[in-house]
């Protein structure tokens, strides 16, 4: 009877941690649109039936906080029950006797820091905020906010030319977003409910495979306003910022310090992932708006001056992302031998491939960045190639695909490994990584662990070639007097991307919010031409006259999800021709009947937007 109950208890234990762990994660996963105290309520009201009873705080407290928490929802409130409330939500954390009654106060005590304005709101004004609302999931969570149950049923009606342009929309690149983005939209995509999330960018990818980008016309400009603006920097957040401002009419110059355009996307993603000759097909749409004009090879600070600029433009939009790789402060990294990964992908962009034949390669991070550098390695002929993270295989924050990518190519992984020195040879050459093995640790309010030393020797692995990819840098030395963060070397903006202190200049992109994704860079660049013109005296409109598809009954048939294929491993790796095949035509079709149109059905009609 002993061991059965203890058997029962331990089972019981696991299921609660188990229900507080999803109930901890779904405090800052707060649904878009929802109002968070609403959602703070229902799961608060879970947590109570998890209780046994026995203890006041639990049986009566949370009840009472409960209630406290409806009359705040209800805008029937004052402060004095808002402070009521976390008073008693400490008293509970500090005095419940399971990890049920400490972790409900707890929820509770992160809600009113998290959300504190919504609180607010609810208590001043009795009701939600303005922006709360019911909002198509997949639509919000983009960073460019692409219409895409729209373009999703224009690819079942198969009108590609037509679901690339709904795409244009908000986001002009639809190529090289169909090969690299890393797709947040799928995260929330209710047919998760049912089966699996759409393959969004899969069909995006199918669209842009049944007809080229530069082959669909994009929408005719406004009449010219006569304004000039400068954009400096030609990557993803700069050409998105041209590309619109050219489409309401503004004539726009681009300078960009190199040989070409595309930014990151050319110089910091391998042919393998993005073919260049897919790149140029949207870089070559944007251009034919016909009011953009590109001067190569000027760097601002050395070839031309910001104050040329502010004199000659009407407006100024930096855009300059993070193009240099930082290193890590190690003995030995100045070592013939050590190279920045950033460097690296950048001399390949170029056409300039290294040659590693008969090379061990330390790939040191745990980003894309890093899987790019690994995996190009061994297409760079390297006889080994080893990437080196402190941090567990799971912690690492490239996507799945590509550490899998990596792994099928040959690619070892060392996790739990922090960089302790480069040992060299008499002549200064690379021979050898030195790593010191880890052990994951405390978890930090964010829910990341930590890592520490372990009780292990070092450990050597023999290299000739250490790649560093360990993050990106920002240049921003030739812009230091316009609000740029001296630490993060960042641009300073208000909440309209206008540089703090400087009406004409605004900045956007990497350069702002540190290095990120491609989408959320091209996001930020459609912000900033929306924000530019307004402040240049606009308020532009387009209506694109695409008419969506009428929504049909959903199907509601099981599928499961069509996933995208690569080539062999074996094959790919030998050289850098594209990895990713496309999906069939009877694949997209299915993907397609699996959308449930949140667009029409449950969120309300998505209406036309502003650009």
């Amino acid at each position: 009877m002993y061991s059965e109950n203890v058997i029962q208890t331990n089972e019981m234990n696991e299921k609660t941690m188990k229900f507080l762990d999803k109930f901890v994660k779904r405090v800052k996963a707060n649904p878009p649109g929802v109002c968070p105290i609403a959602v703070q309520l229902s799961f608060l009201q879970s947590a109570r039936s998890q209780t046994c009873g026995k203890c006041v705080p639990c049986r009566d407290g949370l009840e009472q906080v409960e209630n406290m928490m409806r009359e705040i929802l209800d805008g029937k409130a004052d402060i004095d029950t808002f402070n009521n409330m976390v008073e008693l939500a400490r008293m509970i954390q500090d005095t419940a006797d399971c990890a049920i009654g400490y972790e409900a106060a707890n929820i509770v005590l992160q809600s009113v820091e998290l959300f504190n304005e919504e609180y607010m709101n609810h208590i001043k004004n009795h009701r939600c905020q303005e922006e709360v609302g019911q909002k198509v999931p997949c639509i919000s969570y983009c960073p460019a906010h692409v219409d895409i149950p729209g373009y999703i049923a224009l690819i079942g009606e198969h009108r590609y030319a037509d679901a690339i342009n709904l795409i244009r929309h908000e986001n002009p690149f639809p190529t090289a977003c169909a090969f690299i983005c890393e797709h947040p939209c799928e995260e929330k995509c209710r047919r998760d409910l049912l089966d699996s999330p759409v393959n969004i960018r899969g069909l995006k990818k199918f669209a842009v495979d049944q007809i080229a980008a530069d082959q669909v016309k994009v929408p005719d400009c406004n009449v010219a306003t006569g304004k000039r603006v400068a954009i400096v920097g030609g990557g993803p957040s700069g050409l998105t910022t041209a590309y619109y401002l050219s489409l309401m009419g503004h004539k726009v110059v681009v300078f960009e310090e190199r040989d070409q355009l595309g930014g990151m996307l050319r110089y910091g993603i391998p042919n393998y992932r993005l073919p260049k000759d897919r790149l140029d097909q949207d870089i070559n749409a944007i251009l034919s708006t016909g009011n953009i004009e590109v001067r190569y090879h000027v760097a601002v600070g050395k070839d031309i001056s910001m104050e040329q600029l502010l004199e000659e433009y009407n407006a100024v939009y930096i855009a300059i992302g993070a193009q240099i790789g930082k290193s890590v402060n190690v003995e030995g990294v100045e070592s013939n031998g050590v190279y920045s990964a950033v460097d690296m992908l950048g001399e390949i962009g170029r056409g300039n491939i290294p040659d590693y034949t008969g090379k061990r390669v330390v790939v040191v991070g745990g980003g894309n960045v890093a899987m790019d550098c690994a995996r190009s390695a061994i297409r760079c002929n390297a006889k080994e190639v080893t990437v080196i993270y402190r941090r567990r295989q799971v912690d690492m924050t490239a996507l799945p695909s590509e550490i899998q990518g990596a792994i099928e190519e040959g690619v070892e992984l060392l996790t739990l490994n922090a960089p302790v020195r480069i040992n060299a040879d008499a002549e200064g050459n690379v021979c050898g990584f030195v790593a010191q093995p880890q052990i994951i640790s405390v978890y930090d309010r964010q829910g990341k662990p930590s890592v520490t030393k372990a009780n292990k020797e070092e450990i050597e692995v023999p290299c000739e070639v250490v790649l560093m990819a360990i993050g990106q840098d920002i240049v921003s030395q030739p812009f230091e007097k316009y609000s740029v963060n001296p630490r993060r070397k960042t641009f300073e903006t208000e909440p309209t991307t206008r540089v703090k202190g400087y009406d004409k200049v605004f900045a956007g992109g990497d350069c702002v919010f540190g290095p990120a994704t491609v989408i959320k860079a091209i996001g930020a660049g459609k912000v900033a031409a929306l924000n530019i013109d307004e402040y240049l005296g606009y308020h532009h409109k387009y209506l694109d006259d695409i008419k969506i598809p009428s929504p049909k009954d959903n199907d509601r048939t099981h599928y499961g999800r069509v996933h995208l294929t690569d080539r062999s491993a074996r094959e790919r790796k030998t050289n850098f021709e594209p990895v990713e095949n496309g999906m069939s035509y009877d694949e997209a079709m299915q993907e397609c009947r699996k959308c449930l149109r949140c667009d029409h059905f449950g969120c309300g009609v998505v209406e036309g937007g502003r650009v």
